[in-house]
């Protein structure tokens, strides 16, 4: 599959015709609609129900539509900024952030970074740590703020500052009017776990630090997202386990409890290429060391 048929089927279902899509584009009518059935060919399913009064969008053609214009409209995006980078001659600084941190101090880093230098456009990227890990060594981002150490010979690791971890619970919950539980009363509770993938990820580090209290939660559903771990835990599915900045959601379902275990925090780590001597890495590592310090 090639980007064309995507743009090619896109201006078809838009336009309900292949005449007037054809038109749009440019082209022949007849190379279009052999472009389109080329597509379905290779997907395997058909797109468009054709008959002689009207062209329609199957199910998987409507799928394919919502789906591939998210895709195109991101691409157009990045083309947009690539122009406008070669044209400015401007530098590019991606950040990849772990959901989490953007509770505490990585939003006033972000907006504080983006001001810093003209020539420097400040690109974001939601990423857990391994996937961060990945995109410093292949150059796509320059900075990543994570909470899982990894070891890597081509990554430098910075813990910014430790922050203390707490029970999200349901409102209602028997342990929502305390003001602290202790780990083996924790563990008794069905547990959301966060993130499901990709591993190892934060998941892992709070089960390493049950695992080195003696216990072992009972999983009893895992979630990809922060927001949707939560969500679970306010419909009475279990509790979970959250950094302490995310009090700052203020959600009036969930109750959050300090966890009586000194063990039982997160670092905030910043990772970076070993031989980036950047001047504005070096601005921004300082810059986030001095907001986590408060």
């Amino acid at each position: 599959m090639q980007l064309r048929h995507l743009r090619y089927f896109q201006a078809v279902a838009q336009e309900g015709s292949f005449t007037r899509a054809a038109e749009k584009l440019h082209m022949a009518q007849p190379p279009l609609s052999r472009q389109i059935r080329q597509f379905e060919e290779e997907l395997g399913v058909a797109l468009f129900e054709r008959t002689t009064r009207a062209l329609r969008l199957t199910e998987a053609g409507r799928f394919l539509l919502e789906q591939s214009s998210l895709l195109t409209a991101r691409l157009d995006e990045v083309l947009e900024a690539t122009r406008r980078l070669g044209q400015t001659q401007r530098r590019w600084f991606g950040i990849g952030f772990v959901p989490s941190t953007l509770y505490g101090f990585v939003p006033e880093l972000i907006r504080q970074l983006r001001g810093a230098d003209a020539q420097v456009e400040v690109g974001l990227a939601e990423m857990t740590t391994l996937p961060q890990l990945e995109a410093l060594k292949a150059g796509r981002i320059d900075l990543g703020i994570g909470r899982i150490l990894l070891d890597d010979p081509a990554i430098e690791r910075r813990i910014l500052m430790t922050e203390p971890l707490m029970a999200a619970v349901p409102l209602q919950h028997a342990l929502a009017g305390q003001a602290r539980v202790g780990v083996d009363r924790l563990a008794r509770e069905p547990f959301v776990l966060y993130p499901a993938r990709p591993r190892p990820n934060f998941a892992d580090h709070v089960l390493g630090l049950f695992r080195a209290a003696g216990h072992a939660p009972q999983v009893v559903q895992e979630a990809n997202e922060l927001q949707t771990a939560i969500g679970l835990v306010a419909a009475g599915l279990g509790v979970t386990v959250v950094p302490a900045s995310v009090q700052r959601l203020q959600r009036r379902d969930v109750a959050h409890v300090a966890i009586d275990a000194d063990a039982f925090v997160s670092p905030v780590i910043a990772s970076y290429r070993k031989d980036d001597r950047s001047p504005f890495l070096a601005q921004a590592l300082a810059l986030a060391e001095a907001l986590a310090k408060g």
